[in-house]
């Protein structure tokens, strides 16, 4: 089998874009015995803009995902192999949640100063940009409604740029995004102020194929976890303490939290 990895969620520049690959090279050097037993291979590729179609191949090895698709999406269609667990302010024990941030020109102090703003979210699919403001936002909301308009960005620093041009008042930010940012690129993180931040859940989780072995997964965690620990710098930079096990019920609260804003009558971001 000729197998495919990437990691896509945190390319936030390309000095990161290219640690993640790094990290991706570490593991297929430590996966090669494993793939040369089996006669198969490991490319470390671009997946393109349709990440979900990228997730469903049945040649992926190793990727990562938001939570949200792992729910719904890919629900019983990928194998979970963990998640990171980084340093970050915001994430603990391998958990995330979002920074809730306004523009330089909003005068908003908390979540409830912001009803009739303009609110700026990265995708339908994601759970850092939405369904996390989704809930966070749904015990205020009257009629269905807290904004005065939500936009669709289709990345998270598009929605920092959307703050910080003034085209969007408030947005909901990965705080490992947000971090990643504050490093990176701090002209663009200096241009929003931070007023709060959301709940929390498992962190974006890395996934193989359904037709991955099942003994690969450990193999694979095994893997990711001894590439960390032999390239401490490269960690450093990628902010990661290690990774966790997981199983699908730990992100069930992810749909905890989408069931809970459409009980209160909330069911998208307005």
């Amino acid at each position: 089998m000729h197998w495919l990895a990437a990691l896509p969620m945190y390319n936030v520049a390309p000095a990161l874009a290219a640690d993640w690959r790094e990290l991706l090279a570490h593991v297929r050097e430590r996966l090669a015995d494993w793939l040369s037993a089996r006669g198969d291979t490991l490319e470390i590729v671009d997946p393109g803009s349709d990440l979900t179609a990228f997730w469903l191949r049945d040649d992926v090895l190793l990727s990562q995902t938001c939570g949200y698709p792992l729910v719904h999406a890919l629900a019983n269609r990928v194998r979970l192999i963990g998640a990171p667990d980084f340093d970050v302010p915001g994430c603990d024990n391998g958990a995330y949640r979002s920074v809730i941030v306004v523009g330089a020109h909003v005068a908003a102090q908390s979540i409830e100063d912001c009803r009739g703003l303009r609110a700026a979210y990265n995708d339908d699919n994601s759970n850092s940009g939405m369904n996390f403001l989704r809930h966070t936002v749904a015990p205020l909301a009257q009629d269905g409604r807290f904004f005065a308009s939500a936009t669709k960005t289709g990345a998270h620093l598009a929605s920092l740029a959307a703050l910080a041009d003034s085209r969007a008042d408030i947005a909901a930010i990965d705080c490992v995004t947000f971090a990643f940012a504050q490093a990176h690129l701090p002209e663009l993180a200096a241009t929003v102020r931070p007023i709060g931040t959301t709940a929390s859940a498992s962190a974006l989780p890395f996934i193989a194929s359904m037709l991955a072995p099942r003994d690969s997964i450990d193999i694979i965690f095994d893997a990711l976890a001894g590439a960390l620990d032999r390239d401490r710098a490269l960690a450093t930079r990628l902010r990661l303490k290690g990774i966790v096990r997981r199983t699908q019920a730990d992100y069930a609260s992810i749909l905890d939290y989408e069931h809970a804003a459409i009980a209160r009558g909330y069911p998208r971001l307005a």
